[in-house]
């Protein structure tokens, strides 16, 4: 993609020093659970889907990949927890890389959205409360197993590690995945966490595993090399917050010291599959106690993410449904072009290439 004249009049195609990583634009493919791994391994067509996706000093976010054999929730989501999905997202790291992609790992552990079949042993999923999810008329999900104290530490601990293997694949840096009513979630908000622990009842101790787990993965890794993403008002997942603005501001003022790249918010409108989520209040109040590089998400539109940078809400706007129907995305907002329509039957099918990496470019020559 060009960067001329022409580019800086449009705020989402102006560059950006994220630290160490310069991005010639601000649009942020955001992380996608596609089930397309199968057996929980990557696979080689996840390398062209990726790559299709990927311009020079763009930022891409993997879909959401488990820290270990419990973090699991879905049939065929990626793991990187062993040497075999290690070897295996190689290749997809070098396709976005060879293409000049910066290219960051969602870190991520389903908690409670999961079933006993998609676990170790068959055992119950674990969570921060035994509380199982109550919509759930399908039983996709089993009842959940509380986490006691002393096993905190060893979840943490697979963070870690999962940072530590991700940068092995050759990932840029990690995002750790706070949001949507998973187990970083599930601790975090007050509608789930009912603890009587140091893990629990006080926003401070309700945030206390995600913090420690910001903390290992930066020890490990460094801060320039971790994110976040956080929904303080989402209650997607049966996971809500009785206060969900003192949260985030909490969370944003809380990630400074330990000097994380960037934190990854969703605003209170996050549009989902079955519902809108309606909210008066904005993320303005994280974006301003967050020392770092601020990202949003949440069914931003050309006209909303230009408008956003231009107002300083935000220093750069994550796209997803749009971003997979359409792998030129940054283009055809440079050309203010027309748009592919996505598909939402195929979001979440194992089809190799339907809805997937057959969304037309503008050139259908540039692959």
């Amino acid at each position: 993609m060009e960067n001329g004249t022409a580019n800086q009049t449009i705020p989402l195609l102006t560059p950006f020093s994220m630290r160490n990583f310069y991005l010639t634009h601000r649009i942020v493919m955001a992380p996608m659970g596609r089930l397309r791994s199968y057996g929980n391994v990557p696979q080689p067509h996840e390398a062209l889907y990726y790559s299709q996706r990927t311009t020079p000093g763009g930022l891409l976010i993997s879909g959401a990949t488990g820290v270990s054999e419990t973090a699991i929730g879905k049939e065929n989501m990626p793991g990187i927890g062993t040497k075999e999905q290690i070897e295996a997202w190689k290749p997809i790291v070098d396709a976005v890389h060879s293409h000049g992609g910066v290219f960051f790992c969602q870190l991520w552990h389903a908690g409670r959205v999961s079933h006993r079949d998609d676990q170790p042993n068959g055992e119950a999923p674990i969570s921060s409360t035994d509380k199982p999810l109550t919509a759930d008329s399908s039983n996709q999900f089993s009842p959940p197993r509380r986490l006691t104290t002393d096993e905190i530490p060893t979840i943490v601990n697979d963070f870690r590690l999962a940072a530590k293997n991700a940068i092995e694949a050759g990932f840029d840096g990690v995002e750790i995945h706070g949001a949507h009513g998973y187990l970083v979630d599930q601790f975090m908000k007050d509608t789930v966490n009912d603890r009587t622990d140091s893990y629990g009842g006080s926003l401070e101790n309700r945030c206390r595993f995600a913090l420690e787990v910001i903390e290992a993965v930066t020890n490990e890794i460094g801060p320039d090399r971790v994110g976040i993403r956080l929904s303080p008002f989402a209650s997607y997942n049966e996971s809500g917050d009785t206060d969900p603005k003192r949260l985030g501001i909490y969370m944003a003022k809380s990630l400074n010291r330990f000097e994380i790249l960037y934190c990854h918010m969703v605003e209170p409108r996050m549009k989902t599959a079955n519902e809108i989520f309606e909210c008066t209040e904005s993320l303005t109040p994280m974006r301003n106690a967050f020392k770092g590089t601020f990202i949003v998400a949440g069914g931003y539109t050309r006209e909303d993410g230009n408008k956003a940078v231009a107002e300083g809400r935000t220093d750069l706007v994550a796209y997803g449904r749009l971003f997979l129907a359409n792998p030129d995305l940054p283009r055809r907002f440079e050309l203010d072009a027309p748009l592919n329509k996505y598909d939402r039957p195929s979001f979440y099918t194992c089809d190799p290439v339907v809805g997937f990496t057959d969304y037309p470019f503008l050139d259908t020559t540039v692959q």
